[in-house]
């Protein structure tokens, strides 16, 4: 039985999506996850230079079941116990492509994570993702502080922190999927977004 029948013939089994808004950037359109997108997950996200630096709690090789099993037995119920926000990411020109997917979680230094298609990273399109969740974590979720945590050879992950006013408080090391590896805290509280984005005009 392949993927999308299954999510069609069981579909009563799984968790559904509190009530959680979508959203959008200049370009990209944020909605929020369902079960519906793992065929387009799995056939996008099991890529080495998507994976490399997520923790290795992620499984690789990727398993052909991986995006289905992610989505219904922990991302859904996340959302449904209000401990994970989860949302796709799809240019606004092309609505019906899932490009990447971002996330909240209530997880003490690991408050926000992503990936992206690497056919469209390079474009600041994460950076829009990012301020657009930023603003929901502060403004409509409350919390006054935002912790992210990141393997330090990132480089594309740092740059959008240090663009958007985060400060690395913490270096550690961590087990990402290609290793283990030098990891850094870094951190942003609720006034210091706002600041930062009075500082731009927005």
């Amino acid at each position: 039985m392949d993927i999308l029948r299954l999510i069609i013939t069981d579909a009563s089994r799984w968790y559904y999506p509190a009530m959680i808004p979508g959203g959008e950037t200049r370009r990209l359109l944020l909605r929020p996850l369902e079960i519906a997108d793992a065929p387009q997950i799995q056939a996008t996200f099991p890529q080495w230079e998507i994976v490399r630096f997520l923790q290795n709690r992620v499984p690789w090789p990727y398993p052909p079941d991986g995006a289905l099993y992610y989505i219904g037995e922990i991302g859904l119920p996340g959302m449904e116990n209000g401990e994970a926000w989860h949302w796709t990411l799809r240019l606004k020109t092309e609505p019906g492509r899932i490009v990447g997917v971002i996330s909240l979680l209530c997880d003490g230094e690991a408050n926000r994570g992503f990936w992206l298609d690497p056919a469209h990273q390079g474009q600041g399109l994460m950076s829009e993702a990012c301020e657009w969740v930023n603003d929901f974590w502060f403004d409509t979720l409350g919390f006054s502080l935002l912790r992210v945590s990141k393997a330090a050879a990132n480089l594309a992950s740092r740059r959008i922190s240090e663009k958007q006013g985060m400060r690395k408080v913490g270096e550690t090391e961590s087990d990402y999927v290609s290793g283990r590896l030098p990891s850094e805290i870094w951190e942003i509280t609720a006034e210091e977004w706002r600041a930062w984005k009075a500082a731009r005009g927005g």
